[in-house]
């Protein structure tokens, strides 16, 4: 799959939107970093260009949010709600939401290997109830490890679980995150499974810190082609 699609990646500040765009930049795809503060929006957008040469461009939230058609929403859980509130009015029917989200108990001060509640089921799940008629949402990047795609020199060899419920949205994402070397989309069905797919997220943090690494899935027995048809 090639991947031109322009994407805003809010939250690029934190560990996980960054690696993202850098990853995505080195791949040529032209990333719009977002923030709640602009002027650190564009000063991760600088280093980003630096890394990669890239067309990478920083703005606040709002205008990020504006800028394409797709959305990578990787904000800490604690910020989704906000970050969602304020975009009510700036997300427009068409665009797809890429939800990144783990509602981690860290969120609360409590343990990162422990999950919070989540009215809706999973906090893709509460995106999608919280986004605009016509946008919609689907989940994915939870396992993946921020560290691992920032640091350039890491080699990647990992799976994207990725839920939504329409097959067309899922392929968008495969369209964008394949071009990634080292990373395979794998379509995980519908949106409801992030709340399984989110739970990972707590299970990878508690292996990671035992064996000192950023261990990532893969999993086995796939046909090679897994967007046919």
């Amino acid at each position: 799959m090639a991947a031109s699609e322009p994407v805003s990646i809010l939250g690029a500040t934190g560990a996980l939107g960054y690696g993202l765009a850098v990853r995505l930049a080195r791949t040529g795809v032209a990333v719009t970093i977002g923030s709640r503060d602009a002027a650190r929006a564009q000063e991760a957008a600088g280093r980003v260009r630096e890394a990669t040469g890239g067309e990478v461009t920083g703005a606040g939230n709002a205008d990020a949010a504006r800028a394409n058609e797709m959305v990578v929403l990787t904000v800490p859980f604690r910020s989704q709600s906000e970050t969602l509130t304020n975009l009510k009015e700036v997300l427009r029917d068409g665009q797809l939401v890429v939800d990144a989200t783990v509602p981690l108990a860290a969120a609360v001060s409590g343990r990162a290997t422990r999950m919070l509640g989540v009215w809706q089921g999973s906090a893709a799940q509460q995106a999608q109830e919280m986004v605009p008629d016509g946008v919609r949402v689907v989940s994915a990047l939870h396992t993946v490890s921020a560290a691992a795609l920032s640091d350039l020199d890491a080699t990647l060899d990992e799976d994207v679980l990725v839920c939504g419920d329409r097959k067309a949205d899922k392929r968008r994402v495969a369209a964008l995150l394949d071009a990634i070397e080292g990373l395979r989309c794998v379509d995980c069905g519908p949106l409801e499974n992030a709340r399984t797919t989110e739970s990972l997220t707590a299970l990878l943090i508690g292996v990671n810190a035992r064996y000192k690494t950023h261990a990532g899935m893969r999993l086995t027995g796939l046909p090679g082609e897994l967007w046919a048809g």
